[in-house]
Order: structure tokens, then sequence, then C-alpha cells
């Protein structure tokens, strides 16, 4: 079989040949016959013969060798011989090299008349374009911290949604799944967090539009591409939405040629990673007679009912399946010089680990590029995507009073469900056990909760190029989401007569950009510049309509005026609009000094008069060490260049009309009539300034053996300032709370990445790694004071998180014990001295930020095999485990426990256990007791894959084949005690409640067999 390269050598040797051929009968000059122009006789010559290889040691046809400052040359036979006749008067004869895709060579002759040249291979990564915010550039000509992801990382592995792909592919970015539920939100830091009041989540932006949200109407086998801009100078070209990172999306577009078919789908099987080890009915009886003992009370078993119930209920046995997970997605593509097209669609679809639950994702994807005329070249992206979801949603609670809590506190005692069929009454079973728990089958089988939701996403642009070099474009586009939400709880539900509630909720996003470009070469200079304008227009709208008491479940949701109580129907509206006007200079001399300017001007309507106006400066400048003569010559070093950069970015993290004094509406009674009021809110309006993020880069890019090792390193200072949060008012102002600029907050940070291709030849391993160093730290908050997170919890209700100067956001903060006292129960230490526990006694007691992040990808490939192995992991962050505070130490409820509390708790006997005395009166507050290393080494991804080798079975309505197994999450390293350390209860909303397990739907592994074909 012939190389790939080989038809389109020989083709290149030929015009070469034939072109050189003609050069050498026009010129016919006297230095071409070896004529001296003075005399008029025949110079003296000698000839020069040799042979040209490739990287694999073999005849390089088509090599242009010419005499360094003349015309004279050849080329390579189909061998990669030549003969060449020079001058022998020529002292110090240079041969050059070339060849497309090769690196030239320069030989320095001497007396050699026979030489050998094995030419190396270009790296294309430098030439690889990179998309930046409004424009593209080559790698090598990156100022800022810029990650690239391509399709291959991207596809490598089954993930509901593209966002959960990028989990330890690039530096910086630390990507975690809240929970483990079908379609649940995904949480993105780059490079750490910035903001209390706003979100910390990057903005997404798709094919130029900038999205409202996590993109979870994309595919992933739809995207060509995903850079996460990372520092200020690559950032602040998108002004007032940059300090939390941008996340370019961009998808796949036609190419001109034949028209092709590709199909990439996949089926594979979940199953829950971990089931917590519960006492089995018998040491649950036992467990449960000894807390009635330490309490004075009677035992709630007798030893024959003991010696009847042996293992009974595993309650996550009921509650937990295993599901099928599956992706089918289907891309035509090709077209002509003029036009190309890219039409696809999709369908993914995940069941549930956990009944009932699933997530359906269809999807239809049109991109169109035309160009008209000479002048004009229009483009088209478009998405539609409608999902489905199912949710089992029911989770934190306590006390068995939702799905996941029942799940784990039932009474391993009671069956499922009694002789006649019913389910059994949890709540009734005993009378010193929850008044709140609920058997599970209620949650699985008699409660629904469907989200429907149509999504669109489309934008146009034409651009008219009048002179070359000089575009301008104009794009119009437009977002828009119908979500519908229906909830309904059947009359079977224990204790209830049926209750229906609809929700809906409609965004309207629509984006206008302007923008005028500019590339030009000045000989070693080179200039690159983009200017304009743009408007976005924000509107959401929702209506919520609710009512209970039902005669029937037939129509569920569907005839709520069906309700004997109608609830008081509510809607709301909300709409921000944001003007900006930018620019950005890309300056490039001789390849070696590159800097980049940006400027962006944000006018917003969330904010006050006079500060509706954010201004937003950026500059970078970098030195491409290894283009310098003094570097060349060190062979080994192929790439070297230092960078460093500064800007501003800011945050929007304000809801619309905060800076206004609002009347919300209510309802009174008067005699017999209802009427309507309005009234000033709980929020006191005030004047509020920008969220403001400065931050400074430094970095360097060295590669080594033609780029054959490669390193990127970077350290950056972020430091955001004017933060905002809610500041609690004296209650005898009217208002509770009111929005100011509070404080200060730094990140700052080491990145390295690594890639590295091992071994080369029939079995070839490449490998790629980064790692992440984030140190997060408030600096200063309005007028010193703390501030607390929202309070929640379990059988004890308290802040978890805290914000203080000096520490890390949402550090834990908590009592600290010091064993137990001479009774078995916790004790507290008491730094205040007041003989009590109080609020003086808490103090910091654990980080929820890790110390650092990290992934490993390795892919070895012999013959037609290749295995891809991908490691993730975290280490440092802390996890507080309200699970177990509620599941390991609230006796006086019968709830089901973890089997350690039965073998470990304390008794006269074993004072140094792990668990204290159990007794109803035993309490546990918040404290470092339930703080837990989250650190862990997981296995994202193994996959073994087989390429079909098509050409040589000469196959030829087939391009490539290729199968393929894999496993997801199969192994994990932690000492994490619950379901998975990969959680985040809290982590959607804009709460600084960060690192807290409080009963979610648990984390999957999975097994899958994939087909990738072309046609």
């Amino acid at each position: 079989m012939k190389k790939p390269l080989q038809g389109r050598r020989v083709l290149g040797w030929m015009m070469r040949t034939a072109f050189l051929q003609l050069i050498c009968i026009l010129s016919f000059t006297m230095i071409s016959y070896g004529r001296d122009t003075n005399t008029g006789r025949r110079a003296a010559v000698k000839s020069i013969s040799g042979k040209v290889l490739d990287e694999s040691s073999q005849g390089l046809p088509g090599v242009s060798v010419v005499l360094k400052g003349t015309q004279t040359g050849t080329t390579t036979n189909g061998e990669g011989a030549f003969q060449l006749d020079i001058p022998e008067a020529s002292t110090d004869a240079v041969l050059v090299f070339s060849f497309v895709g090769y690196k030239s060579q320069e030989v320095v002759l001497g007396s050699q008349t026979a030489i050998t040249v094995n030419m190396a291979l270009e790296d294309k990564s430098l030439q690889e374009i990179v998309v930046i915010g409004y424009g593209q550039v080559k790698k090598s000509d990156l100022t800022g911290s810029v990650a690239s992801i391509k399709s291959t990382e991207l596809n490598a592995y089954p993930a509901t949604n593209l966002i959960q792909s990028l989990a330890g592919r690039a530096a910086g970015v630390y990507v975690s799944q809240n929970t483990g539920a079908p379609g649940s939100a995904i949480s993105v830091r780059v490079r750490g967090t910035n903001s209390i009041q706003g979100s910390n989540e990057p903005l997404y932006v798709v094919d130029g539009f900038p999205y409202s949200g996590n993109p979870t109407l994309l595919n992933n086998a739809d995207i060509e591409s995903i850079e996460v801009l990372k520092d200020a100078s690559a950032t602040a070209i998108y002004g007032s939405r940059g300090a939390n990172g941008v996340v370019l999306i961009t998808t796949k577009r036609g190419k001109s040629g034949k028209v092709t078919v590709d199909y990439d789908g996949y089926y594979g099987v979940q199953s829950v990673r971990k089931k917590i080890d519960l006492m089995n009915a018998t040491e649950y009886a036992n467990f449960y007679n000894e807390q009635a003992a330490n309490d004075g009370l009677p035992a709630h078993f007798t030893q024959d009912q003991i010696n009847g119930f042996g293992e009974g209920t595993d309650w996550q046995d009921v509650v937990f399946q295993k599901a099928p997970i599956q992706n089918h997605s289907l891309t035509v593509s090709g077209g002509s010089d003029k036009t190309r097209f890219s039409v696809a669609a999709s369908n993914f679809n995940q069941g549930g680990i956990v009944k009932g639950s699933d997530y359906v994702r269809n999807a239809l994807r049109v991109n169109l590029s035309s160009d008209i005329g000479k002048k004009f070249k229009f483009d088209l992206s478009s998405i539609l995507s409608r999902i489905d979801s199912d949710r089992k949603n029911s989770e934190r609670g306590n006390r068995g009073g939702t799905l996941m809590s029942a799940m784990l506190s039932g009474y391993p005692t009671i069956a499922p469900t009694l002789p006649d069929g019913s389910y059994s009454r949890l709540a009734e079973a005993y009378a010193w056990g929850s008044n709140v728990i609920t058997n599970p089958l209620n949650y699985l089988e008699q409660f629904s909760d469907k989200i429907r939701s149509n999504k669109i996403l489309a934008n146009a642009s034409v651009t008219f190029e009048p002179i070359k070099g000089l575009q301008l474009k104009t794009l119009a586009g437009i977002e828009t989401t119908d979500d519908k939400t229906d909830t309904y709880t059947t009359t079977k539900f224990v204790n209830s007569k049926g209750a229906a509630s609809i929700g809906t909720a409609q965004v309207s996003n629509l984006l206008s950009e302007n923008t005028v470009s500019y590339l030009k070469d000045f000989g070693k200079h080179s200039i690159s510049a983009v200017a304009g304008f743009t408007y976005q227009d924000y509107t959401a709208t929702s209506f919520n309509a609710s009512g209970t008491g039902f005669i029937s479940d037939n129509q569920e949701t569907y005839d709520i005026g069906a309700a004997a109580t109608q609830n008081v129907p509510s809607s709301s509206y909300s709409n921000w609009a944001l003007l900006s006007y930018l620019a950005r200079i890309n300056y490039t001399f001789n390849s070696k000094i590159l800097a980049t300017v940006s400027f962006r001007a944000d006018g917003s309507s969330r904010y006050s008069e006079g500060q509706k106006w954010g201004y937003f400066p950026s500059a970078a400048l970098a030195w491409r060490i290894s283009e310098e003569n003094f570097i060349k010559n060190i062979s080994f070093i192929s790439d070297l260049k230092l960078r460093a950069g500064y800007g501003e970015t800011g945050n929007t993290s304000i809801n619309p009309y905060f800076t206004l004094n609002q009347l919300a509406s209510n309802q009174v009674v008067f005699g017999d009539a209802l009427n309507i009021y309005y009234a000033p809110g709980t929020r006191l309006a005030g004047p509020l300034k920008w969220e403001t993020t400065a931050q400074a880069d430094f970095g360097v890019d060295f590669g080594v053996l033609n780029n054959r090792f490669t390193l990127t390193a970077d350290y950056y200072i972020k430091n955001t300032r004017d933060l905002l949060n809610n500041v609690s008012l004296p209650s005898s102002l009217g208002y509770t709370f009111t929005i100011q600029n509070v404080g200060k907050i730094q990140n700052k940070g080491l990145e390295l990445g690594i890639n590295a291709a091992v071994l080369e030849g029939a079995f070839k391993w490449n490998l790629g790694g980064n790692i992440s160093i984030n140190k997060n730290k408030v600096v200063k908050l309005y007028g010193g004071n703390d501030i607390l997170g929202s309070t929640i919890g379990a059988a004890v209700n308290d802040n978890v998180n805290i914000l203080r100067e000096g520490y890390p956001l949402g550090s834990f903060y908590g009592y600290v014990e010091k064993g137990y006292d001479d009774k078995g129960f916790i004790a507290y230490e008491d730094f205040n001295n007041s003989g009590t526990r109080d609020a003086g006694d808490k103090r910091i007691i654990g980080n929820p930020n890790p110390k650092f992040t990290y992934g490993l990808n390795s892919t070895m490939t012999f013959k037609n095999f290749d295995l891809t192995v991908f490691v993730q992991g975290s280490e440092g962050n802390d996890i507080f485990n309200l699970s177990l505070q509620g599941q390991g130490y609230d006796y006086g409820q019968a709830l089901n426990m973890p089997r350690e509390v039965y073998l470990n708790h304390w008794t006269p006997t074993n004072t140094n256990a792990k668990y204290p005395i159990i007794r109803t009166s035993s309490q546990a507050q918040m404290s470092n007791r339930f703080v837990e290393d989250g650190s862990y080494l997981r296995f994202k991804n193994i996959s073994l894959s087989y390429n079909l080798p098509v050409s040589s079975l000469n196959i030829k309505w087939l391009t490539r084949a290729q199968i393929y197994v894999s496993g997801q999450n199969l192994i994990t390293f932690t000492k994490y005690s619950w379901y998975d350390p990969e959680v985040n209860s809290y982590g959607s909303g804009n709460s600084f409640v960060q690192g807290v397990d409080h009963y979610v739907y648990p984390a999957a592994k999975t097994t899958t067999v994939g087909l990738r074909v072309g046609f």
C-alpha cells in the first residue's frame, strides 16, 4: 500500500521538475552552462550527487535542491536521488533543500561530492488555526493563554453534554458534575472562583453567539473544536462577561469536494458506581434495641422478631437499576468551491440509574457557507434541539422526606409492599420513628417531574471584502428557549389528594454584531485588526399554575382546572440590554515579536445611572526566541516563546432592576373582598459599580525535537474588586437587606501542560498531561465583617460556609471536636471560654477549593489498534458530608444507617470509637467531624478501538471504520466515604456554598460499545 503522501509527492516532483526545466530553458545563462563571463571560456565545475530521505528513511521525490544565492538547482527523482553541477571555484558552497510539509535544510558542502540528507517534518501544530474572540490566529502567534481541545478528544467518551467532556482536558479549567442525574448541571471554574453574588460560570460562545447559560443543546459529534480563553488579554474582548473565562465552541462546517456521510454511535450500560454499606435488618434491630436500653426504654424488637429478620430490605436495590445510554449521530457534508454545507442529526438517550429517570436530546444542525461573487460571503449556523427529561431529583432533605434520603433511611425490617400489593407506610411503621419518612416507591411510581425544552440557536452573517485584507462583517443571531415543566403527585402517593404544577419559561436573546477587520503584511511587519460594535437584548418570561385535589389521575397536569383547590398563578418578566464597542490590534515583527492590544466598552441596562458603562482594556506581548539566530543554531529547540499580558474584565453579577426600587404585588382581605395591593419589597436599592477582575499572566511555550515534546506554563494573578453581595440592614429601616460592593478576592496559580510523542514508529505512544494549582483568598470585605453562607442542614440547620478575610472563598465553618465526654457524647472546643457551646467557638474547619487538579491522557497505537487511557483527578479539596450528618448521628428517628455506626460506636469498653453513644439525645453539630478529604484519582475513560483497513481491503465506498469498547468511571481512588467525590449539591446556584454533599443523585459507571464510519 502506498503511503498517504506518496501520490502528492510524485505529483509535486513532476510539477517542480517541469517548472525548473522551463526556467533552465528560458534562462540559458552563462552560469547555468558554467561559462566564465569575462573570458567566454567554460568554467571548471564539479558534480554533486546524493539522496534525500524522508522521516522513514525512504527516498523523497520532488525535493528542491538549490545552490544558495544562485538560480542553479534541480529536484530529486522518484527514488529521492539528485545530481547537480556547481562551479568548482565555489568556496563554502551551501545547498538548500526544501519540500512542502518539511523543514528546509542548508548543507555546507566543503569537500563533499556525495551527500545524504534526512528531511524532518515541519511541525504543523504551530500552524494550526486557533479561534479567538472575533477572529482567529495561528497557534504560533498567540500572545494570550488559550487552551484548545479538538473534536477527537471531546468524543473520546460518552457524556451528557460537551462541557462534561472538558474535565481534565485543559490546565486551569476545573469541571465538576453537581450530581449524577441525567442532564444535571455542570459547574466550570476557569482559574478559580471570582464572585459572591454573581455566576462563576464562564461565558459560552457558540459559533460567535454569546449563549445564555450552559449549551446543553449541542451534540458532541457536531463540535470541531473548543477554545478556552483564560487570561485577561484573551478574554477582555468580551468585556463585562469575560471575568470567569470564555469558552469558544466551533461547530463543524462543510468543505468543498465530494459529499461525505459520517455516522458516530454507541450503546452503553450504566450502573451505580458504589453502594453505601448499610445495616441489614438484624443489625438494625439490635442497634435500636441498644439505643432503647441506653435511653432507659423497653426494647423495640423481641428476640423472635430479630431472629426472623435476616438481611431484610436494601432500599438501594429498590431504587437503583442498570440503565442504558446511547447516542447516534449522522452528518452529511460537502459542497463546491462556491457553496459548502454540513447537516447533522443526532439522538442522545440516557436512562438514569434511579428508576424512572431519563434524559433524551434530539438535535438538528445546519451550517452553510456560500461565496456570492468575489466580494461577498454568506454564512449560516443553526441548531434546533428538543430535550425531554423525566427527573427523579428529589434530593437534599432529611429523615426520609426526599427520595434519596428515604432510600438511605428506609427501615430494612419493612418490605417495600404489603401482601395486597400496596406500598408499606414507613412513617406509620414505628411510633418512635420519623414522621416524614416516605416509602421510595411513592417517588419512583407516583410522582413525576417532566421537563420539555425546545431550543433554537441561529445566526447568519454577510462578509464584504472590498479590497484584499479588508473585511466588513454584519451578523444577526437569535437564541430562543421554550421550557415547560409538569410536576404531578398522584392520589396514590402517601397522604396525597393529587397535586399538579405547571411552569413555563421563555427566553429570547437577540444579537447584532457589526465588525470591520484588516489583515496586511508589510515585509517583516504584519498587522491584524478588528473593531466594531455589538448589541444584545435578552428577555425572559415565565408563568406558573398549580392546584391540589383531583378525583382522577388520568389527566395529570393536562387538566389543571380539575383541581379542587386552585392556587394563585404567577408570572414574571425580565429584560436587559448590552451595548458594546470593541477593538483589537495584533502586531507581528519578523515572526519574533508579537503584540496584542484590545479594548471594550460595555453599557449595561442593569447598573445605576452614572455607572452603566464599564471599560475593559488589555495588552499582551510575546517574544518567539526560537526565531532568533542564537536559538536557531541549537538544533533540538524547535519552539520557545515568552508571553506576558495584563487586562481587566467584568462580571454582570446582578439581576435586572436591582438598582431600582421595586414594588411587589400581594393580596389582602378587607371585609368580604380580596384586594390587590403594591408595596416595597424587602431589598433596598442603591447605586452599584461594576465587579471588575484585573489579571496578569506570564507564560512560556517550549518545544524540543521538532516539537515532539512540548511544555506550556503559565503563572497568573487575578484580583477581583468591587464584589457584590447582600448586606443586612436594621429592621427599623423597613428593609431587610441591600446589595453593595463589599470587597476583593484574589486568585493566583500555576498551570502546566505537557505533550509528548514518547514513541514513534510501528508502535506509537502519545502522552498529554496538565496540572493546575490555584490559591484563592478573600482579601477584603466590607467593614472587615464575615459573610455567612446560606443556612442548610439535615438534623441540624446551620451555616456551613463563610467568607472571611485572609481565607479561601466558601471555607467550611463550624465547631471543632475534642473527643467524647465520659458519657459518650461529642465534646467541642470552648475557644472563647464561655463555658457553653456558642457561635464564638466556631472556626474555619475546611476548604472546598482543591490545591490542584490534573488530567493525563495516554494513547497507544499499534497497527490498527488504539488504546486510550484518560485519568483525571483533584487533590486537597474538602467535602462537607452533610448526608452523613443526618444518616449517621440522628439516633432518635429509627433511620437506617451505615454498618460502621453499628460496629464502631462509643460504649464504656470502646471509648475511642468513631461514632458517639447511641442515644436519642446524642447530637452532632456542624463540625470538623463531617469534613472529609475529597481528593480523588479517576480513570475517566479506558477505550480500545480497532480501525478497519478500508484502503487495503479496497472498499471504495467506505473511507473509514472504527469499532471500540470503552469504560467510564470504572476505577476511582478516593478516601471519601460517600457515593462519589465529584459532587456539589449547591453548585448550580450563585451562592458561595460549595463542596457540600447533601443526599444527591449518585454518579454512574458505564461500559460502552461504539462504531464510527465514514462513507
